[in-house]
């Protein structure tokens, strides 16, 4: 058992401090929306923990990433009770402060309904902020379920308040194609063809937000989901997209969501985490304005 502290990488919060870093953890344990299996209300501190037991070192990048910059993990975010809406209401609020001091966003859900407060929050502090958003599926329903403001309908709520791109769908009801192609938001199914990378990242804004559901993974890589859905990006490909954005968007923030813990092995977990440090890395690292 690690006598680490409860925080990302396991991180020692006397030197990692919010006042000091450069990335914010935020975790919002919520998954009142959620349609097919419950569960991604633990994902967050699996998240948190399966990073404990990384190397701080990246081969990739060649360095300690988390030596680079300072990551302050947050208390997690009570969910709202009265339902998704006021929710996203109270993740806006958090994450404002989190925007006005120009801090990288490292969200961890959560259903994907998390993201929508998020994004509002930066939008508000990024006027021309786009959205990408990847996921297996549309998440377009203007309702479903007795709510505008579910899972189901995360990305056609983002819509309404800035640009969005969709990479990696692979399922969409007959109400989102329609909608989707009558608010001419640009769609890239997977799988994800190599020259779609340089059309996705012209699809985007200066300043980008990712909004990332881990079923947007083939379900061979990431099993723990509550939506599972055959077909998904491999790690690699994943990896490559989010590096070319990294290295030509400056991207002010993103929420991992999704991981339902229990419906897959322990190496979700780890693959989430592992995740999550190379996004971090990229967005702060490879920034084309030099800006963390």
């Amino acid at each position: 058992m690690t006598s680490l502290p409860f925080t990302f990488l396991g991180l020692n919060p006397a030197e990692h401090t919010l006042e000091r870093a450069a990335v914010v953890v935020l975790p919002v344990p919520y998954d009142a929306t959620a349609s097919y299996k419950a569960g991604a209300r633990e994902g967050p501190d699996a998240i948190i923990a399966a990073s404990r037991e990384m190397e701080d070192y990246d081969t990739e990048l060649a360095c300690e990433p988390c030596t680079r910059f300072s990551i302050h993990t947050s208390t997690a975010l009570d969910p709202h009770l009265a339902g998704p809406e006021e929710m996203a209401l109270r993740v806006q609020e958090a994450v404002r402060p989190i925007a006005q001091a120009g801090k990288l966003l490292s969200l961890f859900g959560g259903d994907h309904s998390v993201a929508t407060g998020a994004v509002r929050a930066m939008a508000a502090h990024y006027p021309d902020l786009s959205v990408l958003y990847l996921d297996a599926h549309a998440d377009f329903r203007d309702f479903y379920q007795g709510t505008g403001w579910g899972h189901a309908s995360a990305a056609r709520r983002i819509a309404e308040v800035c640009p969005l791109t969709l990479v990696g769908v692979r399922s969409m009801a007959l109400e989102e194609i329609q909608a989707l192609k009558e608010k001419k938001i640009p769609v890239f199914p997977s799988p994800l063809a190599d020259e779609s990378l340089d059309a996705v990242v012209a699809s985007l804004s200066a300043n980008v937000y990712i909004s990332l559901d881990l079923d947007v993974l083939d379900p061979s890589v990431m099993a723990a989901v509550g939506t599972p859905e055959p077909g998904g990006l491999s790690w690699w490909q994943l990896l490559r997209l989010l590096r070319n954005v990294a290295q030509q968007r400056h991207i002010v923030g993103f929420d991992l969501v999704e991981l339902a813990p229990k419906e897959g092995p322990a190496a979700c977990s780890y693959t989430a985490a592992k995740l999550v440090y190379k996004l971090m890395a990229y967005a702060t690292l490879l920034d084309p304005t030099g800006n963390p």
